[in-house]
């Protein structure tokens, strides 16, 4: 298909979301990006440094839930397609909070469609994970006809979100896909998270808290080689299908977190065990397949090389979190909805 002129790209300040819009800005110097974010906790213009004056980027500050909103920018812009990255999407909140997760993650998506729809945006792509999969034993992988087994209010929540969506494409006849990713890592990501959670402990000879005995298998891909997975998976991917995007990196999080500390020459003495968490789901694993074998992806950067760019990331971006306090990006707030 051909590639949209503008695309309404959701929870564009965070993690993911900001990488996929530094991507696409150098990638495809064709699109326009109206990059709609509620700037919750883990939402900051500080991740779109660079990006805020870039002509082909708007910035709006609005929740994917207003659904006034939502359609005044696909006809104010006359948006061509949705990319929806946002999310609440921190499994231990969702356990303290799942209210917040159904608002954002369930209503925000069906608000989406529902406004997609009625615009007839061309084309419809959720961004979700595999957790929807729920935990893998010693072996074997998820594939995209795995059973749907969510095991925490954030991967049910993100499930019903991705049975909306297939909904829409079988009742509504709606051009829309899902990818469903493994754990991402590299710059700009919340420190909450637990890599960069763990650079920034260990970088201070803080405690690194590891839930349980560590021995929880992720499977691991740079956000970089997530963003250039979406970007081929809107451009060419079948309308209704689900890929699958991981890049066959397992690692117990025990051996992620000694990598990080053999990186920055700090003692395993830092590691601190503490109890697990409820529904701690063992392993991950994705089966990639049918994402290479259909769409020619694979992904550039290896783990060993990955992780030690994002420990320097960090190193050497201390000023990053002072930003994300401070408020600095106010100044480029878009107020293109007053008084709605």
């Amino acid at each position: 298909m051909t590639a949209p002129q503008t695309l309404l790209v959701t929870g564009g300040a965070g993690f993911i979301g900001a990488n996929f819009v530094r991507y696409l800005l150098d990638a495809a110097p064709s699109v326009r990006i109206v990059n709609l974010d509620a700037l919750t906790y883990a939402g900051n213009l500080a991740n779109l440094a660079g990006c805020l004056d870039d002509p082909r980027h708007v910035f709006v500050r609005g929740n994917i839930t207003n659904s006034e909103l939502v359609g005044y920018l696909l006809q104010t812009f006359e948006v061509d397609g949705i990319i929806n990255f946002a999310a609440e999407s921190h499994v231990d909140r969702s356990i303290l909070g799942p209210v917040t997760f159904v608002e954002t993650n369930v209503k925000g998506t069906l608000t989406l469609l529902t406004a997609a729809r009625e615009a007839r945006v061309r084309r419809f792509l959720q961004i979700s994970t595999d957790e929807v999969y729920g935990s893998l034993g010693p072996t074997g992988s998820f594939r995209e006809d795995s059973p749907i087994r969510p095991n925490s209010p954030y991967s049910a929540s993100k499930a019903a979100a991705d049975h909306l969506v297939r909904a829409f494409v079988h009742t509504h006849g709606m051009d829309a896909l899902i990818t469903r990713s493994s754990n991402n890592y590299g710059p700009w990501q919340f420190p909450e998270k637990m890599i960069p959670l763990m650079i920034h402990n260990a970088r201070c000879d803080r405690p690194l808290p590891l839930y349980g005995d560590g021995r929880n298998v992720r499977d691991w891909i740079h956000v970089l080689d997530h963003c250039r997975a979406v970007w081929q998976v809107y451009r060419k991917g079948r309308s209704g299908e689900v890929y699958n995007v991981g890049a066959g990196n397992e690692r117990t999080n025990l051996e992620v977190v000694r990598t990080i500390l053999r990186r920055l020459g700090k003692p395993e003495s830092l590691i601190q065990f503490v109890a697990d968490r409820p529904g701690h789901d063992r392993r991950y694993a994705i089966d990639a397949t049918k994402l290479r074998s259909e769409l020619g992806w694979r992904p550039r950067v290896d783990f060993e090389s990955g992780i030690a760019q994002t420990v320097a990331w960090y190193l050497d971006h201390p000023d990053w979190l002072d930003k994300i306090v401070s408020g600095e990006y106010r100044k480029y707030y878009r107020t293109l909805y007053e008084g709605r």
